[in-house]
């Protein structure tokens, strides 16, 4: 019996000798700083358990680590501009779980979760720091008057740089990143718009952090934007691939969005109708769904225009993947009530492509494609009680609205409504409409007082 003991004693310390050295180890650990939030990157050498939870007087939040070992030196992490002061840890369980507590200097709501391997990192534990950032003042909207058009707003553009911070998008030759490029472009075309009177330009992100394919059309909503356009550079496993393109969102993306809002819509105090929009939450369901399909309308209508000019553009001096726009279901097209395009500059794989997208005269190129697109199409079609409006009538004094409107075509009543300042059931009212009537090119209606 007691060799037999012996034994077990001796199986039982290879079989934990074995257990412990598979253990995770943290090999390095990574901040990125965004406005809202900063995220705190763990790398692992194995996939983990995890605890989090936090602790009062002093503010601190606690990370607890099943069977793992910690490799990275904390005191060199840069927590500059960073909630925490601190970074340290400790063993518990006998030394086999790793304890690492952030001491913090404000508070901050925090959420944690493992990503698993991809083609740029392995296996990982997230830490996400919410700051209590106040929320934006939404924009009013100036009274227009004749002798002083300084009331009329700006046109707002959301410009959306692609992936950031922990996610690099495609990598091309020397190691290129998709998000390094797809921001510096995104830079270059504000700094064009914001020259230009009439536009207000705003960026998703402004640096080298990640934002969520919903919050970014989210942001765009919220600083009511008239437009949204995404950055992005194209990647393929085949290196010969190349070519740009523009995109829009598909009938089938648009269909699967309506449901998704239309089923959302009592928990949502989202707008649709641009600035100054309505609300679904109040609204039955037949007319919620009229209201959303006659604003996803008008939407991907200005957005096929916009789409087709930046194309032409770019087509003058870049080879184009498509001969024509391109559509798809992407998530950040799916606004219904803001006109959304997705512009690939390039495959960043591909070495020629790579270097023109690493080149600041080409970058430059490409925003100014897409910034003459953009102007062109609100130049033509400007909203209502903007300062493009006003000059497009001649610079002279601003009508609430005119009179009467000749429908043209990829026109709905609710843009209609919305770029003459009139309300979308004062324009039904004035016309004798009911709320699913359909209009006819050629149609003439009548403008009621704005």
């Amino acid at each position: 019996m007691i060799r037999r003991s012996g034994l077990i004693i001796l199986l039982m310390s290879c079989w934990l000798g074995a257990v412990n050295s598979y253990a995770a180890e943290v090999h390095n650990v990574r901040v990125w700083i965004a406005p809202d939030h900063a995220r705190l990157v763990f790398d692992l050498s194995a996939a983990v358990q995890h605890k989090l939870f936090t602790l009062k007087k002093p503010d601190r939040i606690v990370l607890d680590v099943a069977d793992a070992t910690l490799l990275s030196d904390l005191q060199a992490v840069d927590l500059t501009n960073s909630p925490v002061s601190l970074m340290r840890s400790g063993s518990r369980n006998g030394g086999k779980d790793l304890r690492i507590v952030l001491d913090l200097k404000e508070q901050v709501k925090p959420k944690s979760f493992v990503l698993k391997p991809n083609d740029q990192y392995g296996n990982r534990l997230v830490v996400d720091l919410y700051r209590d950032v106040a929320p934006e003042a939404p924009q009013k909207s100036a009274v227009a008057t004749a002798d002083d058009p300084a009331t009329l707003r700006d046109i707002v553009i959301a410009i959306d740089a692609g992936h950031g911070g922990e996610d690099p998008g495609a990598i091309g030759p020397g190691r290129v990143k998709e998000k390094t490029v797809v921001l510096a472009i995104a830079q270059e075309l504000n700094e064009l718009l914001k020259k230009e009177r009439g536009f207000q330009p705003r960026l998703t992100r402004d640096g080298d952090y990640y934002i969520s394919l919903r919050s970014r059309t989210e942001r765009a909503r919220k600083m009511n934007a008239d437009m949204f356009v995404s950055i992005h550079a194209d990647g393929f496993q085949d290196h010969r691939a190349r070519g740009a393109s523009v995109w829009v969102l598909s009938p089938r993306g648009a269909s699967s969005e309506m449901g998704r809002w239309l089923a959302q819509k009592e928990n949502s105090a989202d707008l649709i109708g641009g600035v100054g929009g309505v609300s679904l939450e109040d609204k039955d369901d037949v007319l919620a769904k009229v209201l959303l399909d006659m604003s996803m309308t008008a939407s991907r209508s200005d957005s096929r225009d916009i789409a087709r000019s930046i194309h032409r553009n770019m087509s003058k001096f870049a080879k184009m993947h498509k001969t024509q726009v391109e559509q798809a279901g992407f998530v950040v097209l799916k606004s219904p009530d803001i006109p959304s395009i997705l512009v690939e500059t390039g495959f960043i794989t591909n070495h020629d492509e790579a270097a023109k997208l690493k080149s600041k005269a080409y970058q430059q190129k490409m925003a100014q494609a897409i910034f003459a697109g953009i102007k062109a199409h609100f130049s033509a079609k400007p909203p209502a009680l903007t300062w493009l409006a006003w000059q497009k009538e001649g610079r002279g004094a601003v009508k609430a609205a005119p009179s009467s409107y000749k429908v043209v075509s990829g026109d709905s009543l609710s843009v209609i409504a919305n770029r003459n300042g009139v309300s979308l059931s004062a324009l039904l009212k004035a016309n004798g409409l009911g709320n699913a009537d359909t209009i006819m090119v050629g149609q003439v209606l009548k403008i009621p007082a704005s």
